[in-house]
């Protein structure tokens, strides 16, 4: 075929306007002398450029033709340009699968099984497949059978005949069919184990379902049985070797490939449990041992080969069990954590192409259906069936689903399930990754009938359907709870009451009645709020139902509604704000303490839709706040009536923040540094304490003085709130120090500091709806028993003559927080050579702390408590890592500038930088300080009181794992993981604070 230099021919512009997207080399192949007497013929054309890929397709038929003999080719050739049904078949499976393509340059002949076109080869089922299988006498010559039986189910699959869920039923009955073929030669290699032992094959998974992929796993269980006069063990024995032939003959590879593998994984006890059981021993051990997710995946079991007798029996003695399994105590348990994806273990960089895993995904549709056939098929037995779409429309007609969701559902899971089809036909491999090239996704939008701009149809298609999927399959479990108590709708079928208390069992409710009643207050009526709250509900019952508590997070979000539920910008906010609705619902769900804050003042929810609403408040802004507050007050009650309504408002953001960030969103992953969050707790509650204190001490003064005190006055933190290590539970360690003013006496100066500090105590503790602000002045010199106010003079005549090394010990952690800066500045000088000693301690004083030490150990620790679990005293906490680093700071703190330092983490990183403990010393205490910070905080948040060892009661346990990131059913994990911690931990403080390397 000639053509004038630099021009085009005729030919090359009609095959580039036919799809080719490599007309030089398909011109080539055309001008091949085997394509001669069809090359010009347009039918062959059009019906090339009519498949997925052109260019694929002629290369596939070029390779058949080159195969055959002369004669057989001009048949081929013949047959293909005048019979319609084999040249659209036979292209179109060449133009969407190289692999079948492969199979047909080396079995050229068998292109005339896609010739006839009779009824029964459109919808062919188990029979049908079995006579194609019939001749198959060994491994390899049943791999050619099944390839030729596949190729004809491949035809009718691109071809339109066969819808996805026919096609999948196809793969299903020729999966069964060549089962039964590979049982067949193995009992044929063995005739003497065959005539020992009955043996029944059971599909399970798609495979089960009747919705089987082209390249999967064929799940089975093997159940077995002696024949009349056979030992048992040795008819198992027997069976065992034919169930293991049968699997080698469908998964070994030989020169023909292989046909997939099968796999028993899914058996009782898995891969490590005999491969046949005989039906006695299958139902011992479901009765005793399985769990849910065995139960779920029995859900689909079918016999399919060996004898079918036994097959059926089988089915039959699991479906009772299958059906009850709702009724299992560890139900609800299971399910919170299968209804949980698992994509931890999903590469990032694969994720978002995950067809099956990945969000909105296959696997998302699969279980939702399969959670709902468990939860209602208990009483409905219309909804037993292995096939994803028919129990989806089986759902939606007993009212268990919306129409209209399972509608938009069933149509994402046949276009997902289309797309994975045609991906894995492609080379026949086990995918479900969406292809990253732009060919093959050329190809792929084509073979789905996208042809205008193939690769932008197919990702906008695919996005959108994996969106109504994100979006669906967890509102699919609330909606109809939210229409059998709004009755809005009465043609639809609803949830009956009893189904609906099911439901909401199943998904962690503790008390569906009172689940029940919430609901219908919230979304029955026809009041924009009703509406609004009706499309909010079945997203945040997903949130309540994903926490330690559903109930209380429904509760609390009843009350915060009824308080703000006429109020216009409440309503925007959670229906406009994306993160706000999530945000709520993990801290109204997550324990006591954030939801008690938010409902003393409703409006506070607010600060969960703005961007930057969950940062902590700077010292400069509180005090800002607190200070123009008092000072438009009209006396010292109400003055710090508003400090503290301002304290509680920033300690429900701190606690927001804290559960938000450590249970993570849907959009933001749970932080991981687990060091800052403490820290960042720490501050916030510090700050916010100090801002506190201010604002109270500025309105004692100015209530009876005005705006100047008769003496200066400053107010220093102590313990962890020097420390800024303040946890919710917290009480505020303080010492006061006051300076006369110049000609006031020191009895004036001590009335009035001591009427200062009595009255900010007062003001502090009066009973509001606001958590009163203990102040704590035990630290001070002579404890108890001495002044509660000193002046910096009488401080230093005590330090300097009766101090003890533990007072020096306790200055380690002193910080001016409120008062008079200058003051606070002259107190630290004061405290400076007391607790950074120069030339460090003497060895008496290091024996006394460790005496001190070893007292409170044995003296202080509850009755009862379990030193193991003990946050604050017991082995390797707090008090353990505290001591230690203090004690490295009072005997290197006067040489190293890094020690002097109040706060424990930052000691701790400069006595490693300075080389005082080792890097693997220091990062063991730093955890374990870190991690029992974090219980004392998850205490306080999940029961709204303080403590320092793990709650008893089980659903605040659970709350207690959440937070600090293990999944229910943990709990075990949680304490185990907290004595491993804190018991290496005790072994460094061994060493480092009561042995010789300290």
């Amino acid at each position: 075929m000639t053509t004038v230099p630099g021009r085009r021919s005729s030919t090359f512009t009609r095959l580039l306007r036919h799809g080719f997207t490599d007309p030089s080399a398909a011109e080539q192949l055309l001008d091949l002398d085997e394509l001669a007497s069809v090359r010009s013929d347009p039918v062959l054309l059009e019906a090339l450029g009519a498949t997925a890929d052109p260019d694929l397709a002629l290369r596939g038929l070029v390779r058949i033709v080159e195969a055959e003999t002369a004669d057989e080719r001009q048949v081929l050739l013949d047959t293909l340009v005048t019979a319609k049904p084999l040249r659209d078949r036979l292209l179109g499976v060449l133009g969407a699968s190289e692999a079948l393509g492969d199979h047909l340059a080396r079995h050229p002949r068998d292109w005339q099984a896609l010739v006839t076109y009779e009824a029964i080869d459109l919808h062919p089922g188990v029979a049908e497949f079995e006579r194609g299988l019939a001749d198959a006498a060994d491994p390899d010559s049943l791999r050619v059978a099944y390839r030729r039986c596949l190729l004809t189910l491949a035809a009718r699959d691109v071809c339109g005949t066969t819808d996805l869920a026919q096609t999948a039923a196809e793969l299903a009955d020729l999966a069964t069919a060549t089962l039964r073929a590979a049982l067949a030669i193995a009992r044929t290699a063995a005739p003497e184990d065959a005539a020992q032992c009955r043996l029944a094959v059971v599909a399970m998974g798609k495979c089960g379902g009747r919705e089987l992929n082209y390249v999967s796993d064929v799940d089975v269980i093997f159940v077995g049985e002696a024949r009349d006069g056979v030992d048992e063990t040795r008819a198992m024995q027997a069976a065992t070797r034919l169930a293991a032939h049968m699997m080698r003959i469908c998964s070994e590879t030989t020169a023909e490939g292989t046909i997939w593998e099968v796999d028993a994984n899914l058996r009782p006890e898995g891969r490590n449990g005999p491969l046949v059981r005989t039906l006695s021993s299958h139902l011992a051990y479901y009765q005793r041992w399985a769990k849910t997710w065995e139960f779920q995946a029995l859900l689909k079991a079918r016999a399919v080969a060996g004898d079918p007798e036994l097959g059926a029996e089988y089915v039959e003695a699991v479906s009772p069990l299958v059906w009850g399994a709702a009724d299992r105590e560890n139900f609800v348990p299971d399910v919170q954590k299968m209804r949980r994806r698992v994509v931890d273990n999903i590469p990032a960089d694969r994720i978002e192409r995950e067809l099956k895993l990945g969000p909105g995904g296959l696997r998302d549709v699969e279980f939702a259906v399969q959670l709902l056939q468990l939860v209602h098929g208990r009483s409905d037995a219309s909804l037993h069936s292995g096939s994803t779409l028919e129990a989806l429309r089986a759902l939606a007609e007993g009212g268990y689903v919306g129409r209209a969701d399972a509608a938009q559902l069933d149509e994402a899971y046949r276009f997902l399930r289309s797309m994975e089809h045609r991906i894995q036909l492609y080379r026949m491999r086990r995918t479900h990754l969406v292809p990253e090239d732009e060919a093959d996704l050329r190809r792929l939008g084509r073979s789905l009938g996208m042809r205008t701009d193939p690769v932008a149809e197919l990702n906008k298609a695919w996005k959108r359907h994996a969106s109504v999927v994100r979006r669906l399959h967890e509102k699919i479990f609330y909606r109809p709870l939210l229409d059998a108590v709004a009755q809005l709708a009465p043609a639809e079928s609803r949830l009956s009451a009893k189904a609906a208390a099911h439901r909401l069992e199943a998904l962690g409710y503790a008390d569906p009645a009172a689940a029940l009643r919430h609901l219908e207050a919230l979304s029955s009526g026809v009041s924009r709020k009703a509406a609004i709250q009706r499309t909010l509900l079945p997203v945040l019952l997903g949130w309540f139902a994903d926490s330690a508590d559903p109930d209380a997070g429904l509760l609390g979000f009843r009350k915060v509604s009824d308080a703000l539920g006429k109020t216009p910008w409440y309503l925007r906010l959670l229906r406009d704000e994306g993160a706000a609705a999530e945000n709520l619902a993990r801290v109204l769900s997550a324990g006591r303490l954030a939801p008690d804050l938010l409902m003393r003042a409703p409006e506070a929810v607010a600060i969960l839709g703005d961007p930057e609403g969950l940062t902590p408040r700077t010292r400069a802004h509180l005090d800002q706040e607190v200070l123009a507050a008092v000072g438009r007050a009209g006396d010292a009650e109400s003055a710090v009536a508003v400090v503290r309504g301002v304290r509680r408002r920033e300690l429900f953001r701190t606690t927001a923040a804290d559960l938000i960030g450590s249970y993570g969103t849907e959009d933001s992953p749970a932080e991981q540094d687990h060091g800052a969050l403490v820290d960042r707790v720490g501050s916030a509650v510090t700050d916010l304490n100090a801002a506190t204190i201010a604002g109270a001490l500025r309105a004692a003064v100015r209530e009876r003085w005005g705006d100047t005190l008769p003496t200066r006055f400053a107010v220093i933190g102590m313990g962890r709130f020097g420390g800024h290590e303040l946890g919710y539970g917290s009480d505020a360690d303080v010492l006061f120090v006051h300076q006369p003013r110049e000609g006031v006496s020191d009895e004036e100066a001590g009335r009035a500091a001591n009427a200062v500090v009595g009255e900010m105590r007062r003001l502090l503790q009066l009973p509001t709806a606001d958590p009163p602000l203990l102040i704590d002045a035990d630290l001070r010199p002579e404890g108890r028993t001495g002044p509660m106010v000193r002046t910096l003079k009488s401080y230093e005549a005590y330090y300097r003559r009766w101090s003890l090394v533990w007072e020096s010990q306790a200055l380690l952690r002193a910080e001016p927080v409120a008062g008079d800066a200058e003051l606070g500045r002259a107190f630290i000088e004061l405290a400076d050579p007391l607790r950074y000693p120069t030339e460090g301690l003497g060895e008496d004083a290091v024996r006394e702390i460790r005496r001190l030490k070893a007292r409170m150990e044995s003296e202080r620790m509850p009755r009862g408590a379990d030193p193991t679990l003990h946050a604050k005293l017991g082995r390797g906490g707090l008090s353990d890592v505290e001591w230690t680093v203090q004690l490295m700071q009072m005997r290197h703190g006067w040489s190293e500038p890094g020690l002097r330092t109040t706060r424990t983490r930052e000691a701790l990183a400069a006595a490693c930088a300075a080389g005082l403990i080792p890097a693997e010393d220091a990062e063991t205490l730093d955890e374990a300080w870190v991690l029992a910070t974090r219980v004392r905080n998850a205490v306080m948040l999940v029961r709204g009181r303080p403590g320092d060892t793990f709650p008893s009661e089980a659903r605040e346990m659970t709350a207690v794992g959440r937070y600090l990131g293990y999944e229910p059913g943990h709990v075990g994990d949680m304490l185990d993981d907290y004595r491993r911690i804190t018991r290496r931990a005790r072994a460094v403080v061994e060493e480092r604070f009561y042995g010789a390397a300290s």
